[in-house]
């Protein structure tokens, strides 16, 4: 069940109970709500319950990911899927690549990456990116590997239900 708190500022806040972790914490998520310029207080109500009601649906079909950072996703990916289905040289290989990987997206929650921030780390890479060896640009080899690992870490979200698209 959803509750909804109206905060000093003209917004509400939205907050669906997602049950209880393994630590007995409840576990809850949280959505802000700025009404429309112009909105009667009965529009208002009817569109802040609406609003409600599709937050709720979210959390519960897991959509909602809880600002899960890039970084400690990717570890758990790591852990779960490919320690088990990867070679020992391309999960070692895999591992390398977050040396340039996480401190360009691991900071930031998987929801909020877009294919323009991706872009951008990878054209970085290629123009400005030196190679720790040899001080040169990085091959378009190399970019694709890395691109190789954030689309691996992506397309694991979504066959989690973590993400959508």
């Amino acid at each position: 069940m959803a509750t909804i708190r109206k905060r000093s500022e003209g917004t509400y806040q939205i907050r669906v109970s997602c049950g209880y972790g393994v630590d007995g914490k409840q576990r809850n998520q949280f959505k802000s709500y700025k009404p429309e310029p112009g909105m009667t207080p009965k529009q208002i109500e009817k569109e802040l319950t609406r609003q409600a009601v599709l937050f709720e649906e979210e959390c519960k079909r897991g959509q909602i990911t809880s600002a899960v950072k890039f970084e400690k996703f990717a570890e758990q990916w790591f852990e779960e899927y490919a320690k088990v289905n990867l070679r020992p040289t391309s999960y070692a290989r895999m591992k390398q690549l977050t040396k340039r990987v996480y401190p360009a997206i691991g900071h930031k929650r998987l929801d909020k990456i877009t294919a323009r921030d991706i872009q951008k780390f990878v054209t970085d890479m290629l123009v400005n990116g030196k190679n720790m060896n040899t001080g040169k640009p990085l091959s378009r080899k190399t970019a694709v590997h890395h691109l190789s690992l954030i689309s691996d870490v992506f397309s694991y979200a979504i066959r989690m239900g973590m993400l959508t698209d």
